[in-house]
């Protein structure tokens, strides 16, 4: 007999505008069959097992249009930095594991801050001392820096003498010798002498990740990285594939494939035929490739960010660097065209101003030669972008993918960022509210490992632009503030949209697949600075509760009758 679930006494956000009051969300099986007035409730379903809200809000499940779950489920089970405040900390949790894990040859892991060390560079001699000499590396947290020990660097033959790839850069002690830190592609140097991670750890990676952003109220999400090996972290594809094949992946994914920037166009073929071989195997779109991950630049706060204007170094000068572009800007027009054309959106991470520049003008591009493919290419990141490139957006359907945790004023951007910076350029840090002006569309992510998965945390400031229990005033001013509700929307609907799944998930309406997260408390209740409190407490993906914080929100025996 077919389960129905009725769920009452809390508002409902249907995954658009203000949330609904004194409705039920009747669900049938896998599916939502009807959101009605409470009173409607029960001559629809008599009998449905009756779930009270007790003013929690009732949303649509999460979606997390950028992540790394594979690589941030290994990080869990490896040396996890995540937690350390200061570089003490770092150091303290980098000799407890070294202790703890003694038959490790290799030290792998991640999570460390850069606003920890002067500079964002943490040296080598400290590493050496916490792990006792042996061969450690440990990315960064947004993933855009290894911190490498003296083992580490000898292993690879990095020496005074080798020089910066052309995609990356290596930090130098006064005689050029490797410092401990290497920037972007840098940490490629180690490709030959890294262990590889194992296609069971890989696996179990994903599992612990699973359970991690359930716990969220994630239902689904985008993978940034599939299709290829990255800093040591296999392919994701096979753990995903197993997982299929064991039915544990409880949630829909979409797996962006990685462009490998010298790999040329005859990796638009390789992806379309891996897309289609997974869509012929996996109808139900339980995994879904048909979409592309192009990197255009690095990160602001190692100047590899891709900008329109110089760095300033220490002293407020201007350099000779304006940051990296990854690939071609007319290889990236042709790159983006031929994929556009083949059916692949186009995930870019675009995060100074010249690389979103340089998206925008591959997207028009791409517009010009194909038409419009409804190909609902999505940038990432976006924390600086001209005034005049925001309306292109909404001109080329291209979609804004934030990742708003970021938008606030915090050490890694007030101290490695800013100060290098051209002036008024704080104005233009992650200009949301510009964007919602100009009637851009949105979809939401965390980049985690790199930061938080918890939606609620992001859209706490996106909608305040500062951290709880900040002193400081919103980042780049109120305008740049989104309402509760586009920051919502971005989580749910949005993501959908970009992941093509608007049609059954993203949204609570009848036909729709009951993936569904309560809020306690129902965030639309509190006032703004207190949005960070509310929570996951259950998680429901396809009719089944999959999570539950609270025992009366999961169980049939504490459930109220409708009246």
């Amino acid at each position: 007999m077919t389960q129905e679930i009725v769920f009452h006494g809390g508002a409902v956000f249907t995954g658009a505008g203000e949330p609904l009051h004194g409705h039920a969300v009747v669900v049938r099986g896998k599916r939502i069959v009807a959101v009605v007035p409470e009173e409607h409730a029960v001559e629809i379903a008599p009998d449905a097992r009756r779930i009270d809200l007790a003013g929690a809000l009732l949303s649509p499940g999460f979606q997390d249009a950028h992540i790394h779950p594979v690589g941030g489920g290994i990080e869990l089970l490896q040396c996890n930095l995540t937690e350390a405040e200061t570089a003490e900390e770092t150091a303290a949790l980098i000799r407890a594991y070294a202790e703890s894990h003694p038959d490790e040859e290799w030290i792998l892991g991640g999570g460390w801050g850069m606003d920890h060390f002067p500079g964002g560079n943490p040296p080598r001699g400290l590493l050496d001392e916490a792990a006792g000499g042996r061969p450690v590396l440990l990315q960064s947290r947004d993933h855009h820096s290894t911190w490498a020990s003296t083992a580490a660097i000898e292993r690879a033959g990095i020496t005074a003498e080798t020089p910066d790839p052309a995609d990356g850069r290596i930090v130098r002690e006064p005689d050029g010798y490797p410092a401990g830190t290497f920037h972007e592609g840098a940490g490629d140097l180690f490709e030959g002498v890294r262990p590889a991670t194992t296609a069971e750890l890989s696996y179990q990676g994903l599992l612990r990740a699973q359970e991690e952003l359930i716990a969220l109220g994630i239902t689904g999400w985008q993978d940034a990285m599939v299709g290829a090996g990255v800093a040591g972290i296999a392919d994701p594809l096979t753990a995903y594939e197993r997982a299929l094949s064991e039915d544990t992946l409880q949630v829909h994914v979409v797996g962006a494939q990685w462009w490998v920037r010298d790999g040329g166009l005859d990796q638009v073929e390789t992806m379309v035929a891996r897309r289609e071989r997974i869509a012929a195997e996996h109808s139900d779109r339980r995994l879904d490739l048909a979409t592309t991950k192009i990197m255009v630049d690095g990160v602001a706060e190692n100047q590899t960010a891709a900008m329109l204007t110089p760095y300033r170094d220490g002293h407020g000068h201007d350099t000779d660097n304006s940051g990296l572009s990854f690939i071609d800007p007319e290889a990236l027009r042709r790159y983006v065209t031929a994929l556009d054309a083949a059916g692949q959106q186009v995930h870019m991470h675009a995060l100074g101003d010249r690389a979103v520049r340089e998206a925008l003008d591959a997207l028009q591009d791409a517009r010009q030669a194909n038409g419009d493919t409804d190909g609902r290419h999505h940038l990432a990141h976006l924390q600086i972008v001209a005034r005049a490139d925001v309306p292109r957006f909404a001109d080329l359907d291209a979609v804004a993918n934030i990742q708003a945790l970021w938008a606030t004023h915090e050490d890694q951007l007030d101290e490695l960022t800013l100060p290098f910076l051209q002036d008024g350029q704080v104005d233009r840090q992650y200009p949301f509210g510009d964007f919602a002006r100009a009637g851009a569309r949105f979809a939401a992510g965390s980049d985690w490992p790199v930061s938080t998965a918890d939606p609620v945390q992001a859209i706490h400031i996106a909608v305040n632009r500062a951290y709880p229990g900040s002193v400081q005033g919103p980042l780049g001013g109120p305008q740049q503030c989104l309402d509760l509700a586009t920051a919502m929307a971005a989580y749910t609907s949005g993501s959908a949209f970009v992941n093509r799944r608007e049609y059954d998930t993203g949204s609570i309406r009848e036909g729709y697949l009951a993936n569904l997260v309560v809020l306690d408390p129902d965030p639309f209740t509190l006032p703004a600075s207190e949005i960070h409190t509310s929570r996951a407490v259950a998680t429901w993906i396809e009719g089944r509760n999959v999570y539950s914080a609270v025992p009366a929100i999961a169980t049939s025996d504490t459930r109220k009758e409708l009246s």
